[in-house]
């Protein structure tokens, strides 16, 4: 009775309005009220709304949600045009990457919309990663915000044995919008300009700002002189926008996402094996890594976050299959008895964990350990290998991949060296031999660590024979001298000399050298072939 007293009372108000509204010149009869056309199919849509606003809002298509929020100004500009051509010969490249999204693209927006920003910004992951929360650039940005290690720390994402948060949904995803409304701020409220900051740094961008201020030129992003990568990865993210608005225009098929969540938190509270986790999920290993897909190893880590992601339609049985295993059942244990010669490092190879988390479980304030003693060490409830999708699993299939033309090599890092010594000598691009190994060219190598090299056929004989190709510190090719600078001495008369590279020379002394140029009575290390040097 309420609600259609509040209806009448709407239809009257606006009934009065539009009369008020006619022209003096119609005359009008005292006992006529006279409807504006739109009005009865007002009536009809209020009266037919249904009561349930949360169950209309989950018919919705979360595509057009996406649409509505959009905010960014549009632009006509040719490098948006030319994304576009890519997008019109590629179109199966969307339908892949909308299904990829499927599980994530809720949960990023909803995130977005909290804090009130343009909704393309839960676009800017195709961008960065085509939605593959486990991608890794070249740069050394990881997961579907594609964050670099130092802007993580700057806010607040852990990176350690255990996870990399880059790669978590939430925790990446708040950084994110962390890093992007600070960048907003920075820019002064331009979107654009906070955009390409997120690329290639503020501080690129602010040079190329103020250089245009300087010399009285405008300073928004299309007029700017920014890195190539940063030109083409705003009309990337604008050009997606048209496409999502329109996509039938542009021959491109979306993925049906519903607008629901799809992914819940639960709060576990202990460490987890995530095989255990899966099977009481009812869901296979693959898919808890994909939902979780910050977790290193086979267990969540032993001080937390206590936390996994479960699909919606999962998360009450997960929840009460949980009950029925306590903290310690969550993961398997295994004593060990401590043999002679034996150290803390080797039992932590053997069991593929870390010193770190074995002194945490048995309290240990030392790395000392006495033979007869008993550790205790968690251990998978499976082989390791069945956890396809730890990092350790990753590395051995991103290595083990078949190259088309290759044969591969394995390459043990010596002491010092780099992957353009590396790349430079198996004659492979420094970037490739990096990806190859799940790194970056940027990575530090630990010496010792065994990493696979693709060679071409063109190069297999020549690498074929280990003892072809030495490395420049193997003493069983190389021998070591200790030279004294003579005056009119310089490092590159004294690589000819020796016959050595130049950046080899540079890089031995690279502690000793100081200033340009070279003073008598310097000392430096050459390390010289012993097979083929002239005496």
């Amino acid at each position: 009775m309420f609600t259609f007293i509040k209806l009448f009372s709407l239809l009257f108000a606006l009934c009065a309005t539009a009369t008020a509204a006619e022209p003096a010149s119609q005359p009008q009869s005292s006992s006529t009220i006279r409807l504006p056309l739109a009005l009865p199919q007002l009536a009809y849509e209020l009266i037919d709304t249904p009561k349930d606003s949360k169950k209309a809002k989950a018919t919705e298509d979360l595509w057009q949600r996406l649409r509505a929020g959009f905010a960014l100004p549009s632009s006509q500009h040719e490098n948006i045009q030319a994304e576009l051509n890519w997008y019109k010969k590629h179109p199966n490249y969307l339908k892949r990457v909308s299904k990829r999204a499927h599980p994530y693209l809720y949960a990023i927006l909803n995130e977005v919309e909290a804090r009130g920003l343009p909704s393309e910004l839960a676009l800017l992951p195709i961008v960065e990663s085509a939605y593959d929360p486990f991608a890794y650039s070249h740069g050394r940005a990881a997961g579907l915000w594609q964050m670099i290690p130092g802007t993580a720390k700057r806010f607040g994402l852990e990176q350690n044995w255990w996870l990399d948060q880059r790669r978590d949904l939430m925790a990446s995803t708040r950084a994110a919008l962390d890093y992007l409304e600070y960048l907003h701020r920075y820019f002064n409220g331009d979107w654009l300009l906070a955009l390409a900051a997120y690329n290639s740094g503020e501080g690129t961008v602010g040079r190329a700002v103020r250089k245009n201020r300087k010399q009285g030129k405008d300073t928004d992003f299309w007029s700017l002189k920014l890195p190539k990568e940063t030109r083409s990865y705003l009309p990337k993210m604008l050009a997606l926008k048209q496409i999502i608005l329109q996509p039938e225009k542009f021959n491109t098929q979306l993925e049906a996402i519903k607008n629901q969540p799809f992914l819940d938190t639960v709060q576990i509270g202990s460490q987890m094996d995530l095989d255990l986790a899966a099977q009481l999920a009812d869901i296979s290993i693959e898919q808890i890594y994909r939902y979780n897909p910050a977790f290193n190893r086979w267990a969540t880590p032993p001080k937390g976050p206590f936390e996994l992601l479960i699909p919606s339609q999962n998360v009450k049985q997960f929840k009460l299959a949980l009950t029925d295993y306590p903290a310690e059942k969550r993961i398997n244990w295994q004593r060990h008895k401590i043999k002679p010669g034996e150290s803390l490092g080797k039992i932590a190879q053997r069991y593929r964990t870390t010193t770190r988390l074995l002194k945490t479980v048995n309290n240990l304030n030392s790395h000392r350990i006495r033979a007869g003693k008993m550790l205790i060490i968690p251990l998978a409830r499976r082989d390791l290998n069945d956890y396809a999708l730890s990092s350790e699993q990753r590395l051995q299939q991103q290595q083990n991949r078949q190259r088309q033309g290759r044969k591969k090599i394995s390459h043990r890092v010596a002491k010092n060296e780099t992957f353009s010594d590396i790349a430079l000598k198996y004659k492979v691009g420094i970037r490739q031999l990096a990806k190859w190994n799940g790194m970056a060219p940027g990575d530090s190598l630990r010496q010792g660590r065994k990493l696979v090299v693709w060679i071409t056929r063109k190069n297999r004989s020549h690498f074929s024979n280990p003892a072809t190709f030495q490395h420049p510190l193997q003493k069983t090719a190389k021998r070591r001298l200790t030279y004294t600078v003579r005056s009119g001495d310089s490092l590159a008369s004294i690589s000819q000399r020796f016959k050595v590279r130049l950046h080899d020379l540079k890089r031995w002394n690279k502690k000793g050298l100081r200033g340009k140029y070279l003073k008598p009575g310097q000392r430096l290390k050459i390390y010289v072939n012993t097979t083929d040097r002239e005496t």
